[in-house]
């Protein structure tokens, strides 16, 4: 397996997969690497003849510089798990392989029509632009067949396909079912912050909207809404940032069961924050 970190060696490894007329998967990530990663690599090394993965601490995608900072970083262990993944190539570029001083200081412009203006759109403003910038810059680099994320990102993974239909890139968008611990608990790199006792707390998140997938059976999504956010008032160590039943298509507020209905919730178990979602239909 080889690391790179070279935008320029990365498209001449690229190059040559083409011309031998290679499979590309492609596996995007900001490292701090988990089980619900390495399935995702995993599903790439099965369907694909090379798999290419990359670790990148995108900072235009973050609103909170303390965030940032504290955002887990190992790359040595993160190989190690990649190799044993069948993974083939790693790209890892500092920010200034990436970006210019002005891409780094200027948003992003992007028509989210409108995907942007909800959830995570709406308390990280911002964050979707950088999230669009980098995935774009990347898969130009990379040229990948098919392209794996994760659905715990369910607003992003909506955003991404957008992206593709609107930039015109050549690339299939597969969808990857969450990973979670034994508790429940949607598998994050952000899991690495929580105490112990946090872990058990939050794993409350996850058991909160495994139950409202059973009360949608007997509750309007209005009633079923205000039910999660009670529950999540009330459980120890947790503050609810939001909870949306949304259109699974356009991420807009549900008005009736007769819609593709999504959970949405980002949650804060002490300054960890955390989100997860669940398919109600």
């Amino acid at each position: 397996m080889k690391i790179i970190s070279d935008p320029r060696k990365l498209q001449t490894e690229i190059e040559n997969f083409r011309k031998s007329g290679l499979k590309i998967g492609f596996v995007p990530t900001m490292g701090a690497l988990h089980r619900g990663h390495i399935t995702l690599v995993e599903n790439s090394v099965r369907e694909n003849d090379v798999t290419v993965v990359s670790i990148f601490v995108n900072p235009t995608q973050f609103n909170n510089a303390d965030d940032l900072k504290k955002y887990p970083r190992d790359l040595n262990k993160d190989a190690e798990l990649l190799s044993n993944a069948g993974c083939n190539l790693v790209f890892a570029p500092e920010p200034a392989d990436i970006y210019s001083d002005n891409e780094l200081n200027e948003r992003f412009s992007f028509d989210f029509e409108g995907l942007d203006k909800v959830m995570e759109g709406k308390f990280r403003p911002g964050h979707f632009n950088g999230v669009v910038q980098i995935v774009s810059k990347l898969f130009t680099l990379v040229e990948p067949h098919k392209a794996y994320f994760g659905e715990k990102d369910f607003q992003q993974l909506a955003i991404i396909h957008l992206m593709v239909r609107k930039m015109g890139f050549s690339v299939e968008i597969v969808d990857c079912k969450i990973v979670r611990e034994e508790s429940g608990l949607a598998l994050s790199s952000r899991n690495e912050r929580l105490t112990a006792e946090q872990k058990v707390q939050a794993a409350r998140i996850s058991a909160i909207l495994f139950e409202s997938v059973k009360l949608a059976k007997t509750k309007t999504p209005e009633e079923l809404h205000l039910w999660v956010l009670l529950q999540l008032e009330k459980a120890p160590g947790l503050k609810a940032e939001y909870f949306e039943i949304a259109n699974s298509v356009t991420l807009q507020t549900l008005k009736s069961w007769d819609e593709p209905a999504v959970g949405c919730v980002a949650v804060f178990c002490g300054d960890v924050r955390l989100i997860d979602n669940v398919r109600y239909n």
